[in-house]
């Protein structure tokens, strides 16, 4: 029965997303990210890391720090639209991370993300992957995001083009990291690159503030002591 219900409940969340594609003047932009720092990172802290925490330090975390630090600069991402005409900008921010179930995709959100620590974002979202195979989600768990991230990149996608979860009004796509060449100090260098990709509501985002956006989530990503000393 609590199987039954769960699958009604992510069905109902599909159709708004299809409902969305009506409504909304939905928009998508790209940059592309080098992943050098945070694979660096990830190389030299892991083994501390996992042995404090007990998981694995993952790269959405980092993604969600990156999110929640250009949301700040850039509000009009983490609102929504109420009605004909009310636009409502939220306070806190509530991310969903879409998780690749064995039934289906499944967004559960972590609620006031500003507050976890790197930690806490890897343990929440293991926990998430674990009980989204489970069927053991609870409905309020998938409901109340702010703004979305999905991870096509750990199914090998290398560009697609997000589905903002409605009422939000965008949604960070991350991709695979495939090692091509770039300019770096005058040399043609091998680096590790992700496409990134921002679908957004053009009824409350222009052109403008979404590139800015995306080049606040790669700056942080590439330079992270950014997210640090930045406010």
């Amino acid at each position: 029965e609590l199987e039954v219900g769960f699958l009604e409940f992510v069905a109902r969340i599909a159709q708004r997303l299809v409902e969305a594609q009506k409504t909304a003047a939905l928009v998508t932009t790209f940059n592309e990210v080098d992943m050098t720092a945070v694979m660096e990172l990830r190389r030299r802290h892991k083994e501390s890391f996992q042995e404090r925490y007990g998981i694995k330090l993952g790269f959405m975390s980092f993604f969600v720090k990156a999110a929640i630090d250009a949301l700040r600069q850039f509000p009009e991402l983490n609102a929504e639209i109420r009605g004909e005409d009310q636009v409502v900008y939220h306070q806190a921010y509530h991310i969903g991370v879409a998780i690749g179930a064995t039934k289906g995709l499944v967004v559960p959100v972590l609620k006031n993300a500003q507050w976890l620590s790197f930690a806490e974002t890897e343990l929440a979202i293991a926990d998430f992957a674990k009980r989204a195979e489970e069927n053991k989600l609870e409905p309020h768990e998938l409901t109340g995001g702010t703004f979305t991230i999905t991870n096509g990149g750990v199914y090998g996608s290398l560009l697609s083009t997000p589905l903002v979860h409605p009422p939000q009004s965008g949604v960070l796509g991350m991709h695979s990291i495939q090692e091509r060449p770039i300019g770096r100090n005058g040399q043609i260098v091998l680096a590790p690159m992700m496409y990134v990709a921002l679908t957004y509501d053009h009824r409350l985002i222009d052109g403008r503030q979404a590139v800015l956006f995306l080049r606040r989530i790669k700056e942080a990503i590439e330079e992270p002591a950014r997210m640090l000393v930045e406010v």
